[in-house]
């Protein structure tokens, strides 16, 4: 099949959708005490377990590069310690099974519709480009759920941390750090500064320090507002990275991009009204996307 060139938007608009789905599992409560019930300490050391099993027992400094944006001395708070409390196989299930319980908390059940989510986000993902993308990579490889509510929340994982890598890729050629890119985002208006000073571990000092660096380049200036400069790279970060990460939708052909928006759409909607994912995060969702269930494409 011929791949279609398609806007790159349309993979800002497809992440909206699929995020949220994918994001219960660091914000329902249920999540936290499965992991809780582990034995692991704490929501971080369960968070960089549950989130890096799909790797295995790596080193920390392994996760950091990955996961690019956190503090190494948040992540080597967790790991190692994290494994030998619970390996990556227990992490695995729990994430897995606490998440499905959670979406039909919602209301959300293995439905015609969630079926054709499941099918068509799972097909997208299974065959999206792997190169490249190690945590991706890591998630692709683990066994397929045949309930299709756990296939639709396995696939929305494999979405998200392709265009997470993704974006790390991006930001990595654009010469921002992975502690650079917290301030810049908080500068361009994408998160406020105390919400990712608090979840990204900076004090003070540390934040003024990323300031200064990215002063030094002309991307913000003395008082930490961004400039032109710094706005035309953010505006071109998020732009390369939607263009690179449309492409998980090429095994689709336009019907079947509409059809999974019309069916994905809703179930996002019910996870947005389940309140346990916040209108404020880190991936700075847009939930006025979810007004309109349309992929709007023309074959």
């Amino acid at each position: 099949m011929a791949i279609v060139q398609r806007e790159p938007g349309l993979a800002r608009r497809f992440f909206d959708r699929f995020e949220p789905v994918h994001g219960v599992t660091y914000f329902a409560p249920e999540v936290r005490e499965a992991l809780d019930g582990l034995g692991y300490k704490g929501y971080w050391m369960g968070y960089f377990a549950a989130r890096s099993a799909p790797l295995g027992p790596v080193p920390p400094e392994v996760v950091t590069a990955i996961f690019y944006n956190f503090a190494p001395e948040r992540v080597a708070k967790a790991l190692p310690a994290a494994w030998a409390i619970a390996g990556p196989e227990d992490a695995l299930r729990v994430r897995l099974e606490t998440a499905v319980a959670v979406l039909r908390r919602y209301g959300i059940e293995s439905d015609e519709n969630v079926t054709t989510a499941a099918e068509l986000a799972g097909k997208a993902a299974r065959t999206a480009p792997l190169c490249g993308r190690p945590l991706f990579a890591a998630n692709r490889s683990l066994p397929w759920p045949d309930e299709p509510l756990a296939a639709l929340w396995q696939a929305t994982t494999l979405l998200r941390e392709h265009r997470g890598d993704v974006h790390t890729a991006v930001l990595s050629a654009a010469g921002v750090t992975g502690r650079e890119c917290n301030v810049l985002h908080a500068a361009a208006g994408g998160i406020p500064r105390e919400y990712i000073a608090r979840t990204r571990d900076y004090d003070d000092e540390a934040w003024h320090e990323q300031e200064r660096r990215l002063a030094e380049r002309g991307l913000l200036d003395g008082d930490g507002s961004i400039t032109d400069t710094g706005r035309a790279l953010k505006d071109e970060i998020e732009a390369r990275t939607d263009a690179l990460a449309v492409s998980v939708l090429d095994a689709l052909s336009d019907d079947e991009v509409e059809t999974l928006f019309q069916a994905l759409t809703p179930i996002t909607r019910a996870v947005v009204e389940g309140g346990d994912v916040p209108a404020v995060t880190p991936m700075a969702l847009r939930r006025n996307e979810l007004d309109d269930g349309s992929a709007h494409l023309t074959s």
